[in-house]
């Protein structure tokens, strides 16, 4: 992975694990060590939440539901802290196959929060609001057979994720087609919305997309201020590298 000598920092944003994805196969530890390898200085875990393609038993109560969830974030974190790898944690949220990222709250607060399950797409964006975190919609014009209609909502999000190296690296090996990040580009900037960039990996073969910064973040909440108060970074799918407006560089 080359890495821009002016944004040496370079984070995945968009990460499963096999602890609470269903479609992932890789563990938290195993997908902190390849990222490390791979020269990323942090990851965010983003498993598939309770409505997603998640493996956690529906028949949990919700706060062992939640314990269970954060698995493979917390493997992945107990590896990171072993060999200077930044974990932070996320969620992917899931409404009848229209995706959010999800940063800046916490395990502790997703169970104390267990109206969160049924909430709509509005009280979503008002609650993880009201906590200091941020929306982020994800892959927003991708086109599958899990994805009933594409559906827009720029009311109700921070930004969107405007590469999302699953289209168009060319070490992807599904939803291939670049044509949804140009799409998803041009209807960020019609709403003068931020633009991140993440890989949607499932296993450690890992693309090399996501957020590039020039210093290192401390934290989610870092990460969600530096993208909001628009702090200059770079965004890339593994392949090529764009400003934060999406402009190949």
């Amino acid at each position: 992975m080359t890495l821009r000598k002016d944004f040496p920092y370079l984070y995945e944003t968009h990460m499963h694990t096999c602890e609470a994805s269903k479609c992932a196969r890789s563990t938290g530890a195993q997908m902190a060590q390849a990222a490390k390898e791979a020269g990323y200085t942090g990851v965010i875990i983003t498993d598939h939440n309770w409505h997603g393609n998640n493996c956690i038993d529906s028949g949990l109560a919700w706060d062992k539901w939640v314990t269970a969830f954060c698995k493979g974030f917390e493997n992945a974190k107990a590896r990171g802290d072993e060999i200077g790898l930044d974990v932070f944690f996320g969620y992917e949220a899931n409404y009848r196959g229209t995706e959010f990222l999800i940063y800046g709250v916490d395990k502790e607060w997703l169970i104390s929060h267990p109206e969160m399950k049924d909430v709509s797409i509005p009280e979503q964006y008002r609650l993880i609001h009201e906590a200091g975190g941020m929306v982020i919609q994800a892959h927003p014009y991708r086109e599958e057979a899990y994805i009933p209609e594409i559906r827009l909502f720029p009311e109700d999000v921070d930004g969107v994720e405007g590469i999302n190296a699953t289209h168009s690296c060319h070490l992807s090996k599904s939803h291939n087609n670049p044509e949804f990040d140009t799409k998803a580009i041009a209807y960020a900037r019609e709403h003068q919305l931020p633009m991140t960039a993440g890989s949607d990996v499932h296993n450690t073969i890992l693309f090399g997309g996501g957020v590039a910064f020039k210093r290192k973040l401390t934290s989610i909440q870092d990460y969600c201020h530096a993208i909001l108060s628009g702090e200059d970074y770079l965004l890339t799918n593994g392949d090529a590298w764009f400003l934060k407006t999406g402009e190949p560089i």
